[in-house]
């Protein structure tokens, strides 16, 4: 199946609008933060106790709020789980009281309000600050080991060159989807850096595949220039890339829209991660490779031509 029979679009000439286009997103990003005072992370990484509470009846949150207040935890995070009936409360971390404790609290205060006293407590979890602290810096540095490992692998199968326009790219990828973020008030869990790290594949995915075309395409029409080689293989993938983003994101879609808010923020990343990727394969990762080889026309002989696949 193909949505363009015969492309013939001059991506690369265009590369310079996308960096400002990049550069915009990723600036609106970082602003968002700095006004946010940082991004709104989860107990899984700030430290705290989570309650899921199912009620017999149908409770409003603002309800939960004002009684949770009497005991002092009004600017607890309340989301509805799934139904009416059933909410996940997350209170932060309590230095005198162990995550129990909290929760008996929680119970007693419930029960002696008419409004809620028909309860029942399906979970309780709690996540220390140091616990917190480390999971974030894993976190991290699951990305960063990723990125390298990224880097190492394409440099060999294809040019190095090639690898950091891939890295740059997922990077990218990364950037712009954590800056909406504060700018939509989303939640930062665990949940979301499996998400990032599945668009860094999904992302890596779609790059290498128009960068075995360039690989390709350089033995077929060696009288070509790599700027003539670089659009062609773009143009050549494009169906296919069209095609891939399409199904992933109508599936990210039906999550987003009717997955609940326990994975509001999962669901969130993925889609905006389907397009970012999808954008960025074709105008940040294979745009770089001719920006380092324009500069260097002595170097314009690839190395992938005098291998085997």
């Amino acid at each position: 199946m193909q949505f363009f029979k015969t492309p013939n679009i001059d991506f690369v000439s265009k590369r310079k609008y996308a960096y400002v286009f990049s550069a915009a997103l990723i600036l609106m990003g970082i602003v968002a933060v700095i006004l946010r005072g940082g991004y709104n992370y989860s107990i899984d990484f700030k430290g705290g106790t989570s309650m899921i509470v199912r009620f017999k009846t149908p409770v409003q949150t603002e309800t939960i709020r004002n009684v949770l207040s009497k005991i002092g935890y009004g600017t607890s995070e309340i989301k509805q789980f799934g139904n009416t009936y059933e909410y996940l409360i997350y209170i932060e971390q309590q230095k005198e009281l162990t995550a129990s404790e909290v929760a008996k609290k929680v119970a007693e205060t419930f029960s002696n309000t008419p409004e809620t006293k028909d309860y029942e407590i399906r979970q309780v979890d709690t996540v220390g600050p140091k616990v917190g602290k480390e999971l974030r810096q894993k976190a991290v540095l699951a990305i960063a080991i990723s990125l390298v490992i990224i880097l190492i692998y394409i440099g060999y199968r294809f040019e190095f060159v090639f690898a950091m326009g891939a890295v740059i790219a997922v990077f990218h990828d990364v950037l712009v989807v954590l800056g909406f973020f504060p700018i939509l008030n989303y939640e930062i869990s665990l949940k979301e850096i499996a998400a990032f790290l599945t668009i860094v594949g999904y992302s890596l995915n779609d790059t290498i595949v128009i960068y075995d075309r360039v690989r390709e395409n350089v033995k077929l029409y060696r009288n070509e220039n790599l700027y003539t080689i670089l659009n062609r293989s773009i143009n050549e993938t494009l169906s296919r890339t069209i095609i891939t983003a399409l199904t992933v994101f109508m599936v990210c879609l039906v999550l987003f829209l009717f997955g609940g808010e326990g994975i509001k923020g999962f669901s969130f990343a993925m889609l905006l991660g389907t397009i970012v990727g999808c954008y960025s394969t074709v105008f940040v990762a294979t745009p770089i490779a001719w920006e380092y080889y324009k500069k260097r026309p002595s170097t314009m002989e690839l190395r992938m031509l005098k291998r085997k696949r």
